[in-house]
């Protein structure tokens, strides 16, 4: 239960910083922290978090705990390179983004937590290493792909169930994985995409939500879309077979079925 609450003080400290580079509003239909007690309060809230983490793994008696500390305390360095990564894309040309690199800033950013909490699990359940890295590799595999489906509801998902304005990544002209495989396409809809998202959204004398459905149907046509829809199934069979090296037997493997099932098929 400690490991498990400390995965998640972790997970509530990158989402309350990540509202706040972000500038989002909104968070499961009720307004982020930032807009409710300020930037600074936000900020420090997340780093109380931060720190409640750790102190609860190095409080803990179990024999884990040090090795688990360690892990944690490294995943979030590795988060905070992802999410540098991320802001830092955004701020550079569409030519000049690659789609390997923003492979690797999701595995960052939203993999590594989840192998964490996977490979802390498997320390305290006293698992050989190679099962632990096993495990690890689900999680990071499972966690890619529900960072593709994540995007691609951040595009085309129902604001009803998401608590999101629709098309809030396009508007905020991010470079999420459906819009980079899309920019990287090399088709017509491509040039068209790179031309929309070459200026803020609102500047390109359009209304807005006639700019943003023509954003997101320039990334449908380029294969943004499907292709995040691909990758995300064939991250989740890896994540399966990673699964299958540290647990073979399926009833032992239950919940975790179940995490990559909800992955596959979340709407929101």
């Amino acid at each position: 239960m400690r490991a498990a609450a400390a995965v998640e003080l972790v997970h509530n400290f990158t989402l309350l910083h990540d509202d706040v580079m972000d500038r989002d509003t909104t968070r499961r239909h009720r307004p982020t922290a930032w807009t409710v007690f300020g930037d600074s309060n936000a900020i420090l809230a997340g780093d109380a978090l931060q720190a409640l983490a750790l102190r609860l793994l190095a409080e803990d008696p179990h024999p884990a705990s040090t090795a688990a500390a360690g892990r944690l305390a490294a995943c979030v360095v590795e988060l905070c390179e992802g999410q540098h990564t991320d802001t830092a894309l955004e701020q550079r040309a569409c030519s000049d983004v690659g789609l390997d690199e923003t492979l690797a800033m999701a595995e960052a950013k939203t993999g590594a937590l989840l192998g964490c909490a996977c490979a802390l699990g498997a320390l305290y359940a006293g698992a050989s290493r190679e099962d632990v890295e096993a495990m690890d590799a689900f999680g990071r595999q499972a966690g890619l792909a529900f960072q593709l489906i994540d995007d691609v509801i951040g595009i085309w998902g129902d604001p009803r169930r998401t608590g999101k304005p629709a098309g809030a990544d396009l508007v905020a002209r991010k470079k999420s994985l459906p819009v980079v495989a899309a920019l990287t396409s090399g088709t017509p809809a491509a040039a068209a995409l790179a031309e929309l998202y070459a200026v803020p959204h609102g500047k390109g004398g359009l209304a807005a939500e006639e700019e943003t459905a023509r954003t997101a149907l320039a990334v449908e046509q380029a294969g943004g879309r499907d292709w995040a829809q691909v990758q995300a199934a064939d991250r989740m069979a890896r994540a399966m077979q990673e699964l299958a090296r540290a647990v073979p037997e399926p009833e032992s493997a239950g919940g975790l079925l179940a995490l990559a099932e909800f992955v596959t098929r979340r709407t929101t």
